[in-house]
């Protein structure tokens, strides 16, 4: 049983524990998940005594997340694992303001959601937890585009006030494509992948055109695409493989002539390197301190013994390496963010996580 509950304006405190109460009645540990808006306080006065979690934000995460929960649940039936959808944005904002224990973001914390966090005393550690990449994607019977460029997908996504310039029809991407119309389907901006997206395409960060058809459900995303035979739109490459019997994948070309396509192997090798990007999660280091189901929670999905669970949901899992530093940032408490509210666009991970002292002796080990 995996229930959605929607709520506007009301606490997810009062609801959370009338909810537990119910599933504990049922007899079953299963997530309990939210795509609206929830607003539970993370207090200092949470301790030992609570036994469930609260996570919110990115969508992309979402099946990662509620997978582990639910395995964490079985494996430790005292404790429920309550898990939001509202994107990366209002997640963390929630997150900032003491609402969750944890954020689930797909791209990094923002500078402005720092200065958030530290304006409500909220230190939080920053981990990343897998891979993903976002996937092109456009209705199954388009037969005419099976490989784009970086120069043709900025010429469709950059904002364009003057409407002659603006791309509507394929035939205005590639003389060789047909007079059909372009619809585009993506996430909103409140996204972590409309900000990826964004920033690597047209060169920043929230900068594209505003006449699409935006959601902050994939599953409307998938289906937009499916019915609109002029569809093009991006979505994580975890949606894209949950339903690649509805929408067709479109390569990108690399700059080399070369097109590739997002798949687990090109973004765990970096050929995919344009739209790939780490998954995070923010946890409150409070909660991490004082509530034993939050750092039980973390330690199972940071478990090596779990990598496999990350796979399976169609993410990439951290080298051993990377695995390894994140587990100590976890161990040690280390607060803040490696990317310092910058983008990961084009940035390594590696870089990131070790200094240069430390990258000099691995590469030489």
């Amino acid at each position: 049983m995996n229930l959605v509950i929607q709520l506007k304006n009301q606490s997810l405190r009062f609801f959370a524990i009338a909810l537990l109460l119910i599933v504990s009645a049922c007899g079953n540990n299963e997530t309990i998940t939210s795509t609206t808006e929830i607003s539970p306080q993370v207090k200092e006065e949470d301790t030992e005594e609570r036994e469930y979690v609260l996570v919110d934000g990115s969508s992309t995460i979402f099946p990662l997340s509620d997978t582990m929960a639910q395995k964490f649940m079985n494996d430790n039936p005292e404790n429920q694992v309550i898990v939001g959808i509202s994107g990366s944005g209002n997640g963390l904002k929630k997150f900032c303001i003491g609402d969750t224990d944890i954020a689930n973001a797909s791209r990094p914390i923002k500078k402005s959601e720092i200065d958030l966090c530290r304006a409500n005393e909220i230190e939080f550690v920053e981990i990343p937890i897998a891979f993903d990449g976002l996937s092109i994607i456009v209705n199954r019977n388009n037969d005419w585009a099976d490989c784009l460029t970086l120069e043709e997908l900025t010429k469709i996504w950059q904002p364009n006030n003057d409407d002659k310039n603006k791309i509507t029809n394929w035939k205005q991407i590639r003389d060789e494509f047909p007079e059909e119309p372009l619809s585009l389907f993506a996430p909103d901006a409140d996204s972590g992948s409309y900000d990826y997206f964004t920033d690597a395409v047209t060169g920043e960060e929230g900068r594209s055109r505003k006449d699409y058809q935006a959601s902050e459900d994939d599953d409307l995303i998938i289906q937009g695409i499916e019915s609109d035979w002029g569809s093009l739109g991006f979505i994580g490459f975890t949606y894209y493989e949950k339903n690649q019997d509805f929408v067709k994948l479109i390569a990108i070309d690399n700059g080399k002539d070369q097109c590739v396509e997002a798949s687990s192997e090109t973004i765990a090798n970096g050929t995919y390197s344009l739209l790939s990007r780490p998954l995070f999660l923010y946890v409150n280091k409070n909660s991490l301190e004082t509530i034993p189901p939050v750092k039980a929670f973390i330690d199972y999905q940071i478990d090596v013994a779990n990598k496999a669970v990350i796979s399976e949901v169609g993410y990439v899992p951290l080298p051993g390496l990377l695995q390894g530093k994140v587990r100590e940032r976890v161990e040690k408490l280390t607060t803040g963010s490696v990317f310092d509210g910058e983008s990961a666009v084009g940035v390594k991970l590696i870089d990131k996580l070790f200094s240069e002292k430390e990258r000099n002796k691995i590469s030489g080990s």
